[in-house]
């Protein structure tokens, strides 16, 4: 599935062509003249609007629920022998914004994409066709239901129960295959085409990059999570699954790159992060902009486009995007550069590493390019390593300097770039498809026939972890999960494990995986 592109060519409309051919106009007893009043050219503005590729058992409101977000519906048509639909807006500008709205992302109903442009007609007449009884019903029910919550999110004093069930402003929203770091900004980005976006929390739990998002009107929520729900940010990654939350409203305390209250600037921004000016932010849209289109997150066809306005945030320009990664808080008695360099290499080949002399509880570490050091930054940052809480920032570094001949360096700088342990060498990596957060549970692989589950489990018993689960797959022997004592355990155990020679010309590979037994 792409991402949420969007199209600058006026003449596609949902990324089909805005033109309606004479089948469509046929209505359910073949008598178009008692269904449509006035022919007109298909790119002109109607207030009807026509929908195809409409799934057989899609129902009248989740059609009329298309067109809610955008203004009243007035009429509904289904052709269901046809998979289309035809629904009447009660304003032709209601028409023109839902028609604006899909042109840069593709609605989906019932997880199938539906293609909406306007009709050759200027209003429906349904009065004398059959089974008009459904869909009166449901414009009345959809119609209802909006105008009840209207005056509930136009309400200060209505109470939280009073909300319909299911239907909060708050969303969660949980990013799957997180490739590519999406960043708060992102996600403002995204859900603010549905309406008003006052606040947004982004937290990592069960090892899953999430976010509560609140909307000033539940109506919004609903027409974000049914239109993005299942949708990539990114071409065939950073999957959206969207759901209502529990909570009516959330309590934003600081304003930084984790959380934002939209509706208050004066806000601190904690824990000693960049205080975001409103510049910086309005920065960042511009700088965003440049490389996706205008409304919506485009393919990334720039490995850096990703990463550019998380870089722009921080004030720096798309231009100046470094590969050098700054480690800090380390533990000095127990770090060493080949445990950054293994570490490290999970989410991109580590070039070079240098622990600094005179402060060794600090490290810099050197990515392949700016993309693998923004996806280890993400990943990284606030993990626990030899008992201590890392940092990870992108630092203001271009290169690791490698020290002159004869300089004393005490073996703290390494250069990686020649390893043949690098995992995303080979272009199309299928490496590249299992980029996971550190989490208990370890993917093992490439072990050879010989080796049990209890050689496994002793390997690791005896190199001091708590081997709380293991299995083998069932297709694959060659590969294995192995559940841990912690997450902690897990980092430790793969810097220590991971190229761990198991004979018969075996090396073992170890990588976080997203399971769990």
């Amino acid at each position: 599935q792409d991402g949420l592109v969007t199209r600058d060519d006026s003449s596609l409309v949902g990324n089909t062509l805005a033109y309606e051919p004479e089948d469509y106009r046929v209505t359910a007893n073949g008598n178009e003249s008692k269904a449509f009043k006035g022919d007109r050219s298909p790119c002109v503005p109607s207030r009807v609007i026509h929908i195809r590729k409409v799934p057989i058992e899609v129902s009248e409101a989740e059609v009329v629920l298309l067109g809610v977000p955008f203004g009243k519906v007035t009429n509904l048509l289904m052709l269901k022998g046809k998979n289309q639909a035809f629904i009447e807006m009660a304003s032709e500008e209601a028409a023109m914004t839902m028609v604006n709205y899909y042109t840069t992302a593709t609605p989906h109903v019932r997880n199938q994409p539906v293609y909406i442009q306007y009709s050759n007609h200027r209003e429906l007449k349904t009065d004398n066709l059959p089974n008009q009884g459904r869909a009166q019903a449901a414009l009345q029910a959809v119609n209802a239901m909006h105008a009840g919550n209207m005056s509930l999110s136009g309400s200060a004093s209505a109470p939280d129960s009073a909300l319909l069930p299911g239907h909060s402003p708050v969303l969660r929203i949980i990013i799957e295959n997180l490739f590519y770091p999406v960043s708060l900004e992102v996600l403002h980005q995204i859900f603010s085409k549905f309406g008003t976006v006052l606040k947004i929390i982004t937290f990592t739990k069960n090892n899953q990059f999430q976010a509560l998002l609140q909307y000033a009107d539940p109506m919004n929520a609903h027409h974000a999570k049914v239109t993005l729900d299942g949708q990539n940010i990114y071409n065939a990654c950073c999957t959206l699954r969207v759901e209502f939350s529990k909570l009516t409203s959330l309590n934003v305390k600081y304003n930084n790159d984790k959380s934002r209250d939209f509706t208050r600037l004066d806000l601190p921004s904690g824990d000693g992060q960049p205080t975001l000016e409103p510049t910086m932010t309005a920065a960042f849209g511009k700088t965003l902009s440049r490389f996706t289109m205008p409304g919506a997150l485009g393919p990334l066809t720039i490995p850096s486009s990703a990463v550019a306005g998380r870089m722009a945030i921080h004030g720096m320009a798309p231009t100046t995007l470094h590969s050098v990664l700054l480690v800090s808080n380390l533990n000095p008695d127990s770090i060493s550069p080949h445990g950054l360099f293994i570490l490290f290499g999970v989410y991109g080949d580590v070039h070079r590493v240098k622990i600094l002399f005179n402060k060794k509880e600090n490290a810099l570490v050197q990515m392949a390019d700016a993309t693998q050091a923004q996806l280890a930054m993400s990943h990284l940052n606030g993990q626990r390593l030899h008992g201590k809480v890392i940092r990870v920032t992108i630092s203001k570094h271009h290169t690791v300097q490698l020290p002159r001949e004869g300089q004393e360096d005490q073996g703290l700088t390494k250069d990686y770039s020649g390893s043949p342990l690098h995992r995303f060498k080979k272009p199309g990596s299928k490496n590249f498809q299992n980029i996971f957060p550190p989490s208990a549970t370890l993917h093992l692989s490439n072990i050879p026939p010989s080796i049990t589950d209890d050689i496994l489990k002793d390997l690791f018993a005896t190199s001091g972890y708590t081997v709380k689960a293991f299995k083998f797959f069932q297709k694959d022997r060659k590969m294995a999960l192995i559940q841990l004592g912690s997450v902690e355990e897990a980092i430790q155990a793969l810097i220590d494990l991971h190229n761990h020679d198991l004979g018969e010309n075996h090396h073992l590979r170890v990588s976080f995986s997203k399971s769990t037994i």
